[in-house]
């Protein structure tokens, strides 16, 4: 009969745990550092720092998942706090998933370095996983999945797509965490767009039969698979790639980058006052 295998399970947020016995492992998710900015809660974490948290992550661990708030997520988080707030609360880490924000904090004082889930995600495909390694995906379709193991020569993705409307589902939202619990892999790209992702990431938390990482990216495989084309690096280094992404697709895009992106100012203000009294 085999052994019973020992999972080790997550964390809170900002607990220092150098002083605790640890299986096998060192536990790299050590950060008693947290920042709440603008509402939100970030670890203030640079994109290789990032890696290597992901990277330490193994099937031997519970779930536990990664959220990557940026200005469209804040000003969500202040239409609806009661729904976003639990959900990035419940995260394992949270990282800044915007160069705006990364100079508002910085103005702030707070020092907040841009990990765009986009990089994390292709860092992760191209010097982490192995090709014959299980990676669950949740969201995208046929096509992309289809893109991936020919770019990678991936052999082993589980793929799971499920319903539109899953927010107003909680039936969809448990399937997706059943699906992660019945396929135990070290990594979960959950990309069916927030809040949805977040709420199956919560969801297959609470089960506490889930392992390995869940990463919460939205369309982060469209770029990998070549799909939509990301801004150029001189345009992500002088924080216009929202810029690109509205000249690439206005007609969805336009609302979000100049009509609800824009808000995110007077929020940082607000924030900032209230610092200050």
């Amino acid at each position: 009969m085999s052994a019973v295998k020992k999972i080790i399970p997550p964390q809170p947020r900002g607990v220092d745990r150098r002083s605790q016995p640890r299986l096998e492992q060192k536990d790299w998710r050590v950060n008693e550092r947290s920042y709440e900015f603008i509402g939100a809660t970030f670890d203030p974490l640079t994109p290789m720092q990032t890696l290597a948290r992901a990277k330490w992550v193994t099937t031997n661990h519970g779930f536990r998942y990664i959220v990557t708030p940026n200005v469209d997520h804040l000003v969500r988080l202040h239409k609806e706090p009661e729904v976003y707030g639990p959900l990035y609360n419940a995260s394992w880490l949270s990282v800044c998933d915007s160069r705006i924000l990364e100079l508002l904090a910085k103005v702030s004082g707070i020092p907040l370095s841009a990990v765009p889930g986009s990089d994390l995600t292709q860092q992760l495909f191209d010097n982490v996983i192995t090709p014959n390694e299980p990676i669950n995906v949740i969201g995208a379709d046929d096509e992309i999945i289809a893109k991936l193991r020919e770019i990678y020569g991936l052999t082993r993705i589980n793929h799971h797509q499920p319903p539109f409307g899953m927010r107003r589902k909680p039936e969809a939202v448990a399937a997706a965490a059943d699906f992660i619990h019945k396929n135990p892999a070290r990594y979960t790209f959950i990309c069916v767009g927030s809040p949805q992702q977040e709420m199956v990431a919560k969801a297959a938390l609470e089960r506490g039969d889930c392992v390995g990482l869940g990463l919460c990216v939205g369309a982060s495989l469209e770029f990998l698979a070549g799909r939509i084309k990301r801004a150029p690096k001189w345009m992500q280094q002088y924080r216009l790639e929202w810029l690109f992404r509205l000249a690439s697709e206005p007609k969805r895009l336009w609302k979000r980058y100049l009509i609800e992106g824009p808000k995110i100012f007077w929020l940082w203000l607000k924030w900032s006052m209230r610092k200050k009294a």
